[in-house]
């Protein structure tokens, strides 16, 4: 397969359903830019990381995504489990309601500046995380791009996941019903955090651990992350109260939350959360499962565009 032929793979559904609204015009400007291409359009959860594996596998050197932040993770993961992995180079046109992961990377949030972005295909290496946890009592593994975390924010992932969500709402309002629900009952949770070896006991509200700087449409949750670094930003936040969790809560936009003092940093390349009761696990904004849960650095793994 040439290296200027492209699989692009859309995710229809992505921002309350605009990305199909958008997706004519971004295919003109797709081609306006250049690039030859072949396309598929997602049709249920999971899907994206098949397409992504057969075309990875198929000889597509390079896939770009149409579509949101848990696109962008199952792309990623279908191409990671390919044999082709290495020539394999992943770009992404963002028309989620996150935005997240191309903060980090640089990519216009304008889908249709993405496309002239995008067919300069420059690419770097970035780390990727790996993540086990628990599905319905089996152990699995995902990769991830962006973040994986266990507890406050991903208690409000699995609610968001219970909110009705007619067409005509943005998937910004269930997600903000879900974080008021999940703050007003949400308890800390006692849990054995060990880090690249060193264990300790402790009450925490959240343990994220991330390869991007940014999470949850915005908040730069590690501010000093960088996605070719070796290194795994492991943010905790300790036993804070509600109270003091809302007034600390507007400074993760800036990044200033990490001076707090019970919030703490730490560069790994191993994690483990064993936690007394059930915590979920999500990660790149899509709930996984649930603990105990493990990380662990995978240097150099994906190639990106930029």
């Amino acid at each position: 397969m040439a290296k200027n032929y492209a699989m692009v793979i859309v995710n229809p559904t992505a921002g309350s359903g605009a990305t199909g609204r958008k997706w004519e015009k971004i295919r003109e400007h797709l081609t306006e830019s250049g690039l030859a291409y072949d396309y598929e359009f997602t049709r249920y959860r999971g899907h994206g990381i098949e397409l992504a594996h057969a075309a990875s596998t198929d000889g597509y050197n390079f896939i770009i995504v149409v579509g949101g932040d848990g696109t962008v993770n199952e792309a990623a993961n279908g191409i990671l489990n390919s044999p082709n992995r290495e020539n394999t180079t992943l770009g992404v046109i963002n028309t989620g309601t996150g935005s997240d992961f191309i903060r980090t990377v640089g990519t216009p949030k304008d889908p249709l500046e993405a496309c002239k972005f995008l067919a300069r295909q420059e690419r770097f290496l970035i780390d990727i995380g790996q993540v086990e946890f628990y599905h319905d009592g089996v152990k699995t593994s995902r990769f991830f791009v962006n973040y994986c975390g266990t507890g406050f924010d991903s208690e409000v992932a699995e609610a968001t996941n219970r909110m009705p969500r007619p067409s005509f709402i943005s998937n910004t309002l269930p997600y903000l019903a879900a974080l008021v629900c999940t703050l007003v009952r949400y308890r800390n949770r006692d849990i054995q955090l060990t880090i690249d070896g060193k264990s300790r006991q402790g009450r925490f509200l959240s343990v994220i651990v991330a390869n991007g700087r940014y999470f949850g449409g915005g908040m730069k949750i590690a501010p000093q992350a960088e996605l070719s670094d070796g290194k795994l930003n492991v943010v905790t936040v300790e036993d804070i109260g509600k109270i003091e969790l809302l007034k600390a809560f507007p400074r993760i936009y800036k990044g200033t939350h990490i001076t707090h003092p019970k919030v703490s940093v730490a560069l790994a390349t191993s994690v483990q959360v064993t936690p007394e009761e059930r915590m979920p696990v999500s990660a790149d904004g899509e709930l996984l499962g649930e603990g105990p849960v493990s990380f662990r650095l995978i240097p150099q793994a994906l190639a990106i565009a930029r």
